[in-house]
């Protein structure tokens, strides 16, 4: 058996919903959080509920005071979410036990959603979406007409997001699936906004970066006589900055695109129908969502064009740069060549030189020998010394110069 084999079958039951039955309040809180932050948080939990928890889990369902809590570990955040069955009151909207308060407050800071849905049957329902205070509400039926949701995605004094979702025949499997999409819709279409700052930011910096490039872009067709270093070295700092920008904005944007497809795909899985006068709920989110994200991927292209168009300008500057380099070689290989040529020349005159010298040499030689053989009374007469030593000289000098070519050879 493959050693993930469990774990990964298992992932089928990874992320359960919470199964209730109207009328309830679902007070979900999603906290941006890494593995030792997500542990804290945890830990705060178990101090303020009194319960144990197994931080080894990606996620826990506990019963706590007749209601239920759920809480879930993701890639870049934590969730927090408890159900807890409608009491009697006339406020619809109840704030959070105070221990769930306690530790909401406590990580205040890295709270990014914070989302209240209060779930009604038909015998608690007030007749109309403004009886529960919102103000031009979107409202939509779901889940073949078994349900209608209204908001108005006003947060209230909190921060908090309010849904109203009012059960016509959902049973508790489906009603806990639904309310699950709508956490996740809120949730997950705030984690994609998250790179809206970060995108704003960007556009004022690739702003500047455009001009940059399109200057040394100028440069660069106007100055083709001069020498390119400069240039390379400009484009360099800003191919520099580029990469960057680029890393610090790509998974940003990255996770974006995937938050949003869940977003997307959740509000479908609604099955949405149209309720009174009231614009769609998924239409009310699309329409303002879309442009965020459009707005995000425009600014992730937009980034990747300049790192193109500054690498490809990179490429003709050194191109150019390379050209200037090989007529360089060219002139400096034409310099050695002429230089080579003359030391060959002067090689041959002083060869033909050393030959006279040598040639001289062996004659002064034989003279020196003739006249030694005089001295010593032997007469050697000239035609004949010179027909046997004229050859023989010359054979020396002829070995010297095949000598010589030979070694100029190798």
């Amino acid at each position: 058996m493959h050693p993930q084999r469990e774990r990964l079958h298992n992932e089928l039951h990874a992320r359960p919903s919470i199964y209730f039955s109207e009328p309830a309040h679902l007070y979900h809180y999603a906290f941006l959080a890494e593995a030792e932050q997500h542990a804290d948080l945890l830990l705060q939990l178990s101090e303020t509920s009194g319960l144990a928890f197994d931080t080894e889990r990606v996620q826990q369902i506990v019963t706590l005071d007749g209601g239920v809590l759920k809480w879930e570990r993701h890639t870049e955040f934590s969730t927090l979410t408890l159900m807890a069955p409608k009491g009697q009151g006339s406020d619809p909207w109840l704030p959070p036990p105070a221990w769930l308060a306690q530790v909401v407050e406590a990580y205040d800071a890295t709270l990014i959603s914070a989302t209240l849905v209060l779930v009604e049957g038909g015998e608690s329902w007030r007749g109309s979406a403004e009886a529960y205070g919102f103000i031009d509400p979107a409202g939509s039926q779901v889940g073949g007409g078994d349900a209608t949701v209204w908001s108005d995605f006003h947060l209230d004094a909190g921060g908090v997001n309010r849904l109203l979702l009012l059960n016509h025949g959902l049973n508790d499997f489906r009603l806990g699936r639904m309310v699950r999409r709508l956490l996740e819709i809120e949730t997950y279409r705030m984690m994609a906004s998250l790179s809206l700052p970060l995108a704003k930011e960007l556009a004022l910096e690739l702003h500047a970066y455009e001009l940059e490039l399109g200057e040394l872009s100028d440069r660069n067709a106007e100055q083709e006589d001069t020498n390119p270093r400069p240039l390379l070295t400009a484009l360099s700092r800003l191919s520099a900055r580029l990469e960057r920008s680029g890393a610090r904005s790509r998974q940003r944007f990255s996770a974006t695109d995937a938050y949003a497809r869940i977003v997307v795909s959740r509000i479908e899985e609604l099955r949405e129908q149209r309720v009174d006068h009231c614009p769609q709920l998924g239409t009310f989110i699309l329409r303002r969502f879309h442009p965020t994200v459009h707005y995000c991927a425009a600014i992730h292209r937009r980034q990747e064009s300049l790192a193109e168009s500054a690498a490809r300008l990179n490429d003709l500057l050194r191109t150019r740069a390379q050209v200037e380099i090989e007529e360089q070689n060219s002139s400096i290989l034409g310099s050695l060549n002429e230089r080579a040529s003359s030391q060959l020349k002067i090689q041959k005159a002083v060869e033909g030189l050393s030959i006279i010298v040598i040639s001289y040499y062996i004659f002064s030689l034989f003279k020196l020998g003739l006249e030694s053989l005089g001295a010593l009374g032997v007469e050697v007469h000239p035609p004949t010394a010179a027909a046997v030593l004229g050859p023989l000289g010359a054979a020396i000098i002829a070995l010297l110069a095949w000598r010589i070519w030979r070694v100029k050879r190798h």
